[in-house]
């Protein structure tokens, strides 16, 4: 997770990240090339996966407001689709809750994932969901008495040079949290992206980024106290001995 998260946003594809296990001695998934506001995107991984909202009034930033109607509604998008309740043979429960019912219950099952690219309402979305799916697989090494939590992360596109290490260091953290409420080890966070591009305007900024000295990774400190998903706050997590590059501010996005 250290050099993944270090480095996650010169690798666009096919990489592979290892978290590790949660403690005060982690090493973070955050780059050092130049500042990720971890608990930023904390608040917007819990706004949609915790929150289940689609609303930038529940929303402590301001990267969704270019997508948002006058009542700050973004359609049915995002944490709307993962609120949805959905019939299963154990009773009516959304997407989130059937992922931590799965991991507690059948967690070597192979059908442990969300989708929220939901064709029939991409029509009523503000922005179509760009990470789309979380596929989960648990596995046990030879002797250990604890299982541990892999996940894999599918998104249609990506801005690398904007949202690659936040949309890393967000599901890093959610596999962290995942992990920790299912009493599980943390194992590798695999991110395909099908379109990874770096825009025209963005080459320059990237040219002068990718000549910066790396530093070590940062540690991070998740709760341990938390055993309920929906008790996380952006308080329950803390990055140190966090050395970075100069910040690069107003990176022009494309709406």
């Amino acid at each position: 997770m250290a050099q993944a998260l270090r480095e996650s946003w010169c690798v666009p594809t096919g990489r592979t990240a290892r978290p590790p296990t949660p403690s005060k001695n982690s090493a973070s998934s955050t780059a050092t090339l130049r500042k990720t506001y971890i608990k930023s995107a904390t608040d917007e991984l819990l706004w949609i996966w915790q929150k289940k909202s689609n609303n930038i009034h529940d929303l402590k930033s301001h990267v969704w407001d270019e997508w948002a109607d006058e009542d700050g509604s973004i359609g049915k998008a995002y944490g709307y689709q993962l609120g949805v309740k959905h019939q299963y043979k154990e009773g009516m429960m959304d997407q989130v809750d059937r992922v931590i019912y799965d991991l507690k219950h059948t967690p070597f099952s192979r059908r442990i994932l969300t989708n929220i690219y939901v064709h029939q309402d991409l029509h009523e979305m503000n922005l179509y969901p760009c990470a789309y799916s979380m596929t989960f697989n648990v596995t046990q090494k030879k002797g250990d008495d604890r299982l541990t939590l892999n996940g894999i992360l599918n998104q249609r596109s990506q801005d690398v040079l904007a949202a690659n290490n936040w949309n890393v260091c967000q599901y890093a953290v959610l596999m962290h949290m995942l992990a920790q409420v299912c009493d599980m080890r943390v194992g590798e966070l695999v991110h395909v992206i099908a379109d990874a591009h770096i825009y025209d305007r963005h080459v320059p900024i990237v040219k002068e980024l990718i000549e910066r000295p790396q530093y070590d990774a940062p540690k991070f400190w998740l709760n341990p106290d938390i055993k309920d998903f929906y008790q996380f706050t952006t308080d329950d997590i803390k990055i140190t001995d966090y050395v970075t590059g100069e910040q690069i501010k107003d990176i022009p996005i494309a709406v």
